[in-house]
């Protein structure tokens, strides 16, 4: 009998699943649309932003390669709640969601590996969240650099792709275009940061993060 192979279903098509490609900037899926599929973000990043009521836009999170998301109908919601924006070229594999549901009551490898990613997003919602409560704008600001640059995964310093303005990071943040700009001016000058076709962010920013 074949094993299953989670990593081999989320890198191959299927009855159910597609791989789709996505150009830089283009909408993956909008805020309303109906709750149809999931996503398995292959390669490059995407940008998932919502819109209030009165026509302001947020930025919740920016994903990298490895990243499930839109799962909400699997929990029941028939739309979006947000939107899917590609920030660089994409690929993605799209699984329908009667597919998704079918895999994770019949493959306890997969299911297995996306209830860990969910907690995993889970723990860094909260830690977010604690974020916007008690720290500091400059804190938070070193913090979302270090996520961009994937601080943790490699010990040195990563050009941070796609370019992000700082509008978004302020979004992000919880403050203003003018602080952010302040902040990034002052890692800039700490030597944190630098700018050599594009910007790269040192292992030294960490200290902002862990000084009280």
């Amino acid at each position: 009998m074949h094993k299953f192979d989670p990593n081999t279903f989320l890198a191959t098509i299927g009855v159910g699943r597609r791989i789709v490609a996505f150009r830089k900037k283009q909408s993956i899926f909008a805020q309303g649309d109906a709750c149809d599929a999931v996503f398995y973000l292959r390669k490059g990043k995407v940008r998932l932003t919502v819109v209030s009521k009165s026509g302001r836009e947020a930025t919740i999170g920016i994903l990298s390669e490895g990243d499930f998301f839109g799962e909400g109908g699997l929990a029941g919601q028939t739309v979006r709640m947000g939107s899917a924006t590609a920030m660089t070229d994409c690929t993605v594999l799209r699984i329908d969601k009667k597919a998704m549901m079918q895999a994770l009551h019949r493959e306890h490898a997969l299911s297995d590996l996306f209830v860990a990613y969910l907690l995993a997003r889970n723990i860094r919602y909260e830690e977010e969240l604690v974020d916007q409560l008690f720290n500091s704008s400059e804190k938070r600001l070193a913090r979302v650099l270090l996520m961009l640059a994937h601080f943790g995964k490699e010990a040195v310093p990563e050009t941070v792709v796609p370019k992000i303005s700082q509008e978004t990071l302020a979004e992000m943040v919880g403050t203003t275009r003018s602080r952010v700009s302040f902040f990034m001016n002052r890692f800039r000058k700490l030597g944190f940061i630098h700018y050599n076709g594009g910007l790269q962010v040192h292992g030294s920013l960490m200290n902002v993060v862990l000084h009280d």
